[in-house]
């Protein structure tokens, strides 16, 4: 029998997750440090949320409410995510340590959990009092959706070749040392012009000065400043296609590429060639540059948890949906698998842990395992073989790979047990 306080604790702390039930997803109105990330003001949408830690589960989970976003429309036929019934136990390691699921979101600021198998849902948590019917935002996963829409259009033609240079489809930017690199190249981040993203949102960090240029209010509705800017970096600090660099500004070249090379909106090529066919069930909305209006392909998606969930199941199955082909395989292999890429992006050589494919990190596992992520903790893990995908959208302290990367840390722990835990390969 529970002592009196340990049973008050229970009703009031764990209710609103278990007034859900067993099989559907458990909401919790609080989580860690709740208070400094805003819970007294029911987590406010607000500005500056990058800086402003009150304001990042409530913006985060609401952008259209603080900027301009475009509408992607979801499928007539969504794709079936039934929960998977009496799923097994999940676990993993901590330090001397076995630790579960509640474990983990009781030391993780996710706002947002979901494991899926062989296409159902194992586990599907929310935090912060966020909802399933809510977008979140993706931050840099958005990278991987905009590599998949090049390899479509290469398919279609649009993209005649990986190989072309940038200026081919934007001759605006030929002078630039971007407008000369290859698409194949901008797609591994492998341009070599010096691109500093520090994430400290300083004039002397370039993700910073990047994102003035695209929304600047003296620049609204001026899209040709997108190309003086580009045009004034001339100088590589290595060849292209010989080093791996992170740098959010080849992503945006390449969604310009896109628009211009098919005519269309990255919106309109998100829900036609992927929303549409790979079975979202909800509207999608990507975040657009005052400058020119044009998607922010770098870090801009905003979607639910159970739709990354379903983009990282077509991934998980070649790139298909009931046996029909949405993503090039060729292509998706190019973009995930650590054998097909240059030994240079390959996993521990990239970087000391992971590899980099085309907008896409590679872990360096046995198995093929690879994952969208963005910058506050935002994960679409994904290892095909066993069908095992892992969703979680955050709202961590700082920025992958500055300060803390205990949290990081974590989430690659709890994601190795959960392949474990389903029978996937953890193994390196």
């Amino acid at each position: 029998m529970l002592h009196p306080i340990k049973q008050l604790f229970s009703m009031l702390v764990l209710a609103p997750i278990l007034a859900f039930g067993s099989e559907g997803p458990k909401v919790h109105p609080s989580g860690p440090d709740a208070d400094r990330l805003g819970r007294a003001a029911a987590y406010p949408v607000c500005p500056a949320a990058l800086v402003k830690q009150e304001c990042r589960v409530g913006t985060w989970s609401a952008n259209d409410r603080v900027t301009i976003t475009e509408a992607v429309k979801p499928a007539g036929n969504p794709l079936p995510l039934p929960a998977m019934q009496n799923p097994p136990a999940l676990s993993y390691r901590w330090g001397f340590s076995t630790k579960t699921i509640d474990d983990y979101l009781a030391e993780t600021k996710a706002t947002g959990l979901m494991i899926v198998k062989d296409g159902q849902i194992v586990l599907e948590r929310y935090q912060y009092d966020r909802k399933p019917e809510m977008r979140f935002r993706s931050f840099s996963m958005a990278k991987t959706f905009t590599a998949m829409l090049i390899g479509i259009a290469h398919q279609r033609g649009f993209i005649k070749s990986l190989d072309d240079k940038a200026a081919t489809y934007w001759p605006e930017i030929n002078g630039s040392a971007y407008g000369q690199t290859t698409i194949r190249n901008l797609l591994l981040m492998g341009s070599g012009v010096p691109f500093r993203e520090l994430y400290t949102w300083t004039p002397d960090d370039d993700i910073w000065v990047w994102g003035q240029v695209l929304s600047a209010e003296k620049n609204r509705g001026r899209p040709e400043v997108i190309a003086e800017y580009l045009n004034t970096k001339t100088q590589r600090e290595a060849e292209q296609g010989a080093r791996f660099k992170y740098a959010t500004v080849e992503t945006e070249i390449l969604g310009r590429i896109l628009i211009k090379a098919t005519g269309k909106s990255i919106s309109q090529l998100t829900e036609e060639w992927l929303w549409t066919p790979m079975g979202a069930e909800a509207e999608a909305r990507w975040i657009l540059a005052p400058t020119d209006r044009a998607e922010s392909t770098g870090g801009g998606l905003n979607a639910t948890l159970r739709d990354y969930a379903r983009f990282g199941v077509l991934l998980a199955n070649d790139g298909k949906r009931d046996g029909n082909s949405i993503i090039p395989l060729d292509f998706l292999m190019d973009a995930t698998d650590a054998s097909r890429l240059p030994k240079a992006f390959r996993p521990k050589v990239a970087t000391p842990s992971y590899g980099y494919g085309y907008q896409t990190w590679i872990f360096p596992m046995r198995e093929r395992t690879f994952a969208l992520q963005g910058i506050h903790g935002q994960v679409v893990f994904v290892q095909p073989k066993s069908k095992i995908v892992m969703v979680q959208t955050s709202v961590f302290d700082f920025a992958s790979g500055r300060q803390d990367n205990a949290p990081w840390q974590r989430m690659t722990e709890l994601w190795k047990g959960v392949l474990r835990s389903l029978g996937g390969n953890a193994d390196d």
